[in-house]
């Protein structure tokens, strides 16, 4: 590829940047990124998408003519099918207007450069590959866990860079929000809406600015809840950082900007079932997404893991 470009969607934004290949940082002055209505129409989803990528386009032209073609790369949420390129939402209250469109053949209509190619991989596996890529070569560190926690709960194991998603040692399509816990599934414990929940249950009064208004009240309501998220989350992962005899932590997500209120907790925790595993907490999850999808483009990479995408 003559330049790589990653690309960020979100339940209710996109961002855009273009990637250097040879360190895998973004390229200064190519990152835009905008809102979306996950809600509107086919068309106008799709015009917003393109908008912004034409941006990073531009940036990168800077007024010359480019030779090669450019690789587009998508972090994307699920249901997708990500081997073709055809989005699959369908009853999850987003983009619902893209439900059996190929985003491919549609953003090509609005891109400024048509010499273009594109992949897909699923937001929480681009977020862990790029969390891996940001801790470098580092021994030790070849089985990674990664996890996003914010309007929902992302999960994606990864051993060299590879995202794990079939095996014994793993959970089914290498997903945690699905798996039971408690009297319900991982989703509806580790995700904004439980903090805004527990809040209400322990207050009796209704916050809306999610879990940094939360943190930011420091009161004993507030740091039990967040001791009893870390408890949580700390019984939840066990046995999967166990079975999968995992090296390193990596916490993004909206969430993880309140790490003081839950981290220390959390280790704790961890120390008590045995487990000695470092944890690493990246608050730009936007931008590691976007490393972690230009990563697709490594064609090493690419063939190890193009004939096993996950459909769903």
């Amino acid at each position: 590829m003559a330049i790589t470009i990653g690309v960020d969607i979100g339940g209710s934004h996109i961002s855009s940047a273009a990637v250097s290949d040879g360190n895998f940082k973004i390229v200064p002055g190519t990152y835009f990124s905008g809102a979306v209505d996950s809600k509107a129409s086919k068309e106008i989803i799709i015009k917003k998408w393109a908008e912004i990528i034409n941006q990073t386009i531009q940036a990168i032209e800077g007024g010359q003519e480019l030779n090669g073609t450019i690789g587009i790369a998508f972090s994307m949420p699920g249901p997708f099918q990500y081997q073709n390129g055809i989005a699959m939402f369908e009853g999850n209250d987003k983009y619902e207007a893209l439900y059996n469109v190929s985003v491919a053949d549609e953003l090509s209509k609005y891109l400024s450069e048509k010499d273009v190619s594109f992949r897909f991989l699923n937001d929480a596996s681009c977020f862990g590959v790029g969390g891996a890529l940001k801790q470098g070569v580092k021994a030790g560190t070849n089985k990674v866990i990664a996890i996003t926690l914010g309007t929902g709960f992302g999960a994606a194991f990864l051993d060299n860079k590879l995202p794990v998603t079939q095996g014994s040692n793993v959970p089914h399509n290498g997903c945690l929000w699905d798996k039971p816990y408690r009297d319900n599934i991982a989703d509806n414990y580790f995700s904004t809406r439980w903090f805004l929940n527990q809040y209400e249950k322990s207050t009796g009064q209704k916050l809306t600015d999610g879990v940094k208004e939360i943190a930011s009240i420091e009161n004993y309501a507030t740091a039990k809840i967040f001791d009893d998220f870390a408890d949580n989350l700390s019984e939840f992962l066990t046995p999967y950082i166990v079975d999968f005899d995992a090296d390193l932590l990596v916490i993004g997500g909206n969430i993880a900007k309140s790490n003081r209120l839950f981290l220390n907790k959390l280790g704790e925790n961890f120390k008590k079932q045995n487990i000695s595993l470092p944890i690493s907490i990246i608050e730009n999850t936007e931008e590691t997404s976007i490393l972690g999808s230009s990563y697709l483009f490594n064609e090493a990479f690419w063939e190890k893991i193009k004939a096993e995408l996950p459909y769903f």
